[in-house]
């Protein structure tokens, strides 16, 4: 956390070192190495991206993203002001300033707000979050904490007396020893506590999962284009059709855009997307040729052997989830085999996506290998196509399903 208004690393560095933080509870470096941009280093009034601050569905939540810069606290004040149904702040910064975030915190606790960290939060981040009435974060979620500094030239961080910050921490009913930890780590360094140790100090009231409260993955950028970039990061297979089919790409992303904007929790929207990257790898493969099919049916068996359990193999085999199916298989051999099939067969023509059986009466795992074995081995290119790929639109008799004479 900084003060003053000056340079501080921007959003990639410190995400890159909370990548690096394997280990709960290690120090990494943060800030470590010059800036590239010299201008930005030498200038006294350098900040960061501004905070997009924004307003959730049904006026219950608001959304905090990016740097604490100049202005931020007084525009969450006006925000609040006019919408006095707010209950929850949503946090996520690698800091900013101390100032900042402590007047974000008095507001917090002025209105009696919850504070929620979905991914992390950093710094003078934490200032803001430690004021919520109830501190929710996810078990990955990260509050990152160091010493406070002042910037000097050239990137330099120098050090400053952290008596403001321990007593915002103290007046928060922190612990005392985890405050001197936090306020002990050198500030090119964070400290991420693991949540067990955030809990025992008092930070953070409570761990929820991802189904508990509104998806927060577009709190940067809730455009069509930030719903396909997070498509893009949910299934990586999605990116053959952004260079060949990209309405289909687009499609299910301004699906996810409305499963984020109606306020639907990140499970749901990850289960959206995961679905309908299912669906669109099953129209693109109903128009692919016969030998593009088969190489389909060779990685969807050996998908299913791999699974590990009942039920992923039935979401293979019987559901016609390839997706799993290519994340069944060890160490990315499934992903780059599908990716590799899924290239042909996108140079076939564009058809809808055949719909799958319904749940019930889903085969037992061996039943399923054994019956898409059987198909394999009698080179049935029809029957093949059905099995692996679900009804088309024409109404289908029973034995075309899988194995069936």
């Amino acid at each position: 956390m900084r003060r003053g208004r000056a340079w501080t690393a921007g959003v990639g560095v410190v995400l890159a070192c909370l990548g690096l933080a394997g280990l709960t509870g290690a120090l990494t470096p943060a800030f470590g190495g010059l800036s590239r941009d010299l201008e930005a280093i030498a200038s006294p009034e350098a900040d960061g991206p501004p905070a997009r601050v924004t307003l959730g569905p049904g006026g219950r939540d608001v959304r905090l993203w990016g740097d604490l810069n100049d202005g931020t606290a007084e525009r969450l004040r006006r925000l609040l002001d006019a919408n006095p149904g707010v209950t929850r702040l949503h946090l996520t910064s690698d800091g900013g300033l101390v100032d900042e975030g402590a007047a974000i915190g008095e507001l917090v606790a002025g209105r009696g707000l919850s504070t929620y960290v979905p991914d992390y939060c950093v710094s003078a981040c934490t200032l803001a979050f430690v004021r919520g009435r109830e501190r929710i974060i996810m078990s990955d979620s990260r509050l990152g904490f160091h010493a406070p500094y002042e910037p000097g030239a050239f990137g330099a961080m120098i050090a400053v007396d952290p008596r403001e910050e321990r007593g915002l921490y103290l007046a928060a009913g922190l612990d005392p020893a985890f405050i001197d930890q936090a306020l002990g780590t050198p500030s090119r360094d964070i400290w991420i506590p693991d949540p067990a140790r955030l809990r025992a100090a008092g930070v953070v009231t409570r761990v929820v999962d991802p189904g508990e409260l509104p998806d927060s993955t577009l709190d940067d950028d809730d455009s069509l284009s930030g719903a396909r970039a997070a498509a893009l990061r949910a299934v990586d297979l999605l990116a053959a059709f952004g260079a060949r089919r990209p309405g289909v790409l687009d499609g299910i992303a301004a699906h996810y855009q409305d499963s984020y904007r109606q306020g639907r929790s990140e499970s749901d929207g990850l289960e959206l997307l995961r679905s309908e990257a299912a669906g669109a790898l099953r129209g693109a493969f109903a128009g692919a040729d016969d030998a593009t099919v088969a190489g389909l049916g060779r990685l969807v068996l050996d998908a299913m052997a791999a699974s590990g359990s009942e039920e992923a193999c039935r979401a293979i085999g019987w559901d016609g989830d390839l997706v799993a199916a290519a994340e069944a298989l060890p160490e990315g051999n499934g992903t780059s085999r599908m990716r590799a099939l899924l290239d042909k067969a996108l140079t076939g023509p564009s058809l809808p996506a055949p719909s799958m059986r319904p749940p019930t009466g889903a085969l037992a795992c061996a039943d399923l290998r054994g019956r898409l074995a059987g198909l394999l081995d009698r080179g049935d290119p029809a029957r093949l196509r059905e099995g692996l790929l679900g009804r088309s639109g024409r109404r289908l008799e029973a034995s075309a399903l899988p194995g069936e004479p």
